[in-house]
């Protein structure tokens, strides 16, 4: 990028910035008070944007409205957790039932062994399943899990995966990472990986892996890279856990399914809750038979809210009711046509579309994107200006670029969405700077 190029893109976001405070009166008081109690005015960092982030008061089906009435396709879908869109009526009955019913029950409940039912009948690797609050919860028990059954401490994962608010690794890691002894993976990259493995074997009781790297940028894992995983892990007796967290809505039985490929332990979250706060791991009877409560010896796995009675309806009414498979090809190619559109319409300006089904992301690199390696040159100014350019034109993504849509999105969003961005790199040139 000239220096004349740097210096129009740093006014055009400047002057995008300046709009979206001008515009949002609401938000930035909300802003500022909740700065007072809440360290940024924030809980949940991937929320946060400059100048201050978006606010939401409502949503229904895949629209909502912000704080300062502008309305919005919905086009993020919580992260992967929104699937079945905003206030789905049969998950709303399901709960409204379960309210009626009490709260904090302090009990089992009816919905609970439902729900495990569904989900295993649904992934065929999981022959039992433990609920948690989260996806963060649910990979911390699996790799405890697997660190018992393998008397190792160790972990593998990928540069750049994502397994929870305590294991990231894009970045080189953070600073507030459970303390696993932990091993770094080249994603896609076979010799690499399986060479790293073969030399800590001795000390490595599993390997953590996403079939997509959602949070890295909807990064799509080679079927031969995931299957030399699969090979090297059971030769060398290291427990193979697939995050399919977000990957699991990519199809009817799973993403890793999908693949033929089948993993030791799972972890699941996001949309399995119904919308709702979610975890849970499984996989081999053998192993999840260690909790077993009345065995003698069972492991531990407290947790006030794992069988919470709202998320085990919600749950059981998502999967039952409403996720049939039919619905979940339908969403995927409907992805899938809008990954191909996206390519298209940003590829000439030197940007690339990726992922897979459900899960896109935007990133202003030119591709093919097959790790975290290849958008270190993403620019992110550049982003930056897309995502508020498309809110103003009432479109709503991540402002990384990530897109996860939901049932509720239609064929004409898709093409709406499309001449959207179409719309906004031909009325601001200084996105074309990734060329």
């Amino acid at each position: 990028m000239t220096i004349q190029a740097e210096h129009s893109l740093e006014v055009a976001v400047e002057r995008a910035r300046e709009r979206y405070v001008q515009r949002r009166p609401v938000g930035a008081q909300m802003h500022a008070e909740a700065e007072r109690v809440m360290p940024g005015g924030n809980t949940r960092t991937v929320l946060y944007h400059p100048p201050f982030p978006m606010r939401v008061a409502r949503g229904r089906g895949c629209r909502i409205t912000d704080v300062d009435g502008f309305d919005y396709v919905d086009l993020l879908g919580e992260y992967t957790a929104g699937l079945y869109g905003h206030s789905n009526d049969t998950i709303r009955d399901a709960v409204r039932a379960a309210l009626d019913d009490g709260l904090s029950l302090g009990a089992h409940n009816t919905y609970e062994a439902r729900l495990a039912a569904a989900i295993t009948l649904r992934l065929p690797s999981i022959e039992l399943i433990r609920f948690t609050n989260s996806g963060t919860e649910a990979n911390l028990m699996a790799v405890s899990l697997a660190r018992v059954i393998t008397g190792r401490a160790g972990i593998a994962v990928a540069v750049g995966g994502y397994h929870g608010g305590l294991m990231y690794y894009g970045g080189g890691g953070s600073p507030v990472n459970a303390p696993f002894e932990t091993v770094l993976l080249h994603y896609n990259d076979i010799d690499q990986s399986v060479a790293a493995l073969r030399e800590n074997a001795d000390s490595l009781a599993a390997v953590v892996i996403e079939g997509v790297q959602g949070s890295a940028g909807c990064i799509v894992a080679d079927i031969d890279y995931v299957r030399a995983l699969r090979e090297v892990t059971t030769q060398l007796g290291i427990a193979l856990i697939a995050d399919e967290v977000m990957t699991s809505r990519l199809a009817p039985h799973g993403y890793f399914a999908a693949l033929g490929i089948t993993p030791d332990l799972t972890t699941l979250g996001k949309y399995l809750g119904g919308g709702l706060s979610f975890g849970a791991f499984g996989g081999r009877a053998d192993w999840m038979a260690r909790f077993d409560p009345s065995a003698p010896g069972a492991l531990p796995h407290a947790g006030t809210f794992n069988n919470n009675v709202l998320t085990m309806a919600a749950g059981l009414a998502g999967l039952t009711a409403v996720l049939d498979d039919d619905v979940i090809i339908d969403l995927n190619r409907r992805g899938d046509h809008l990954r191909h559109g996206l390519q298209d319409a940003v590829a000439p300006f030197g940007w690339c579309a990726t992922g897979q089904g459900s899960m896109v992301g935007l990133h202003p690199v030119p591709g093919p994107v097959r790790s975290t390696a290849d958008l270190v040159a993403a620019n992110p100014q550049l982003r930056e200006l897309l995502f508020l350019e498309l809110l103003e034109r009432g479109w709503y993504i991540a402002a990384r670029g990530f897109i996860a849509l939901s049932i509720e999105i239609t064929d004409d969003d898709v093409k709406n969405f499309i001449a959207a961005v179409d719309d906004v790199f031909a009325r601001n040139p200084e996105l074309r700077a990734a060329i």
